[in-house]
């Protein structure tokens, strides 16, 4: 829930044009490449990030590029066999078992054109290195797993025809996508309010923008998910976690949520899982996927 933008491998989306790794589907030519990569990535990916604060992090090992880039190969293989052009995709960043939650992070992964060997294309938010501030970006396959996931493994929702025709316009677009963002950022920003926003509450509140021609705004999008019948989950974080999250992490806060939740340790927030199990309710997926609509990936 808290994913960090902690290497420069794309620029966020502010009117600059992004760098995405466009991955070759030639096997042979990746097993040699790894070496180079790994050797040109941890040189590239010791710096600091696109903004906030430096992360003190230890370049990725190549290992960890290997690994990264043979799972995004793997999602591009069976993107390219959905035959959809805008899916919802996510990955495993942080170990969230102990909430019962699987994926940590979401994103809409689309083609970036019509031509049929366009490239695939993420865009994601994302936390400036654990500060209070988050940016969109837009990357290829690649850097969206070179994030150190705590689990390589990836999971994909393909969407309803009509929903990918609304959808591909708006995350092509320089500027619709920033409609809805809100750069203050909070790992547990409540649903239902406009103080903070999260990575995965910016993708479904953007998904209400381009389903629903009414929606201009956050509060009318929130508005929009809640008529849907979106329900988040409900996180149980007693006062002293709250407490001792709130003085050391300046990425987290619990005053955009509601007393009588807050004091009764309720801690409402949008994840993966959740959006997951909401889609099937909603009418948006691909038609025939219904009980089985998450597609998931591992090495």
């Amino acid at each position: 829930m808290s994913p960090h933008a902690r290497h420069p491998v794309a620029f966020p989306l502010n009117g600059q044009a992004a760098l995405p790794i466009r991955l070759t589907m030639w096997h042979t030519l990746l097993r040699r490449l790894v070496s180079m990569l790994a050797l040109a990535l941890a040189l590239a990916l010791a710096g600091p990030a696109q903004a906030g604060r430096p992360c003190d992090e230890a370049p990725l090992s190549a290992e960890s590029v290997e690994r990264g880039l043979a799972l995004a190969l793997a999602t591009e293989q069976r993107l390219q066999a959905s035959g959809a052009r805008v899916l919802l995709l996510a990955r495993a960043g942080q170990d969230l078992r102990a909430y019962g939650l699987q994926w940590s992070h979401l994103g809409f992964a689309y083609r970036d054109s019509d031509a049929p060997d366009s490239p695939w294309r993420v865009l994601h938010k994302l936390n400036h290195c654990g500060t209070d501030q988050a940016a969109l970006y837009r990357q290829g396959l690649g850097p969206f797993f070179l994030d150190r996931p705590w689990r390589h493994e990836a999971a994909f929702v393909a969407l309803s025809a009509e929903a990918q025709e609304r959808l591909l316009p708006l995350l092509r677009d320089a500027h619709r996508p920033l409609q809805l963002h809100e750069p203050r950022y909070n790992v547990v920003a409540y649903p239902w309010a406009t103080a903070y926003q999260q990575s995965n509450q910016w993708a479904i509140e953007t998904l209400a923008l381009a389903l629903e021609p009414a929606v201009r705004n956050r509060v009318q999008a929130q508005a929009w998910l809640q008529l849907k019948g979106y329900q988040p989950t409900v996180l149980k974080l007693g006062p002293l976690t709250r407490l001792s999250a709130r003085l050391t992490r300046a990425n987290l806060a619990f005053d955009d949520h509601p007393n009588d939740k807050r004091f009764a340790d309720r801690i409402e927030t949008v994840t993966v899982d959740s959006v997951f199990d909401w889609l099937p309710e909603t009418g948006l997926l691909q038609p025939g996927t219904a009980g089985h609509h998450v597609t998931r990936i591992s090495l």
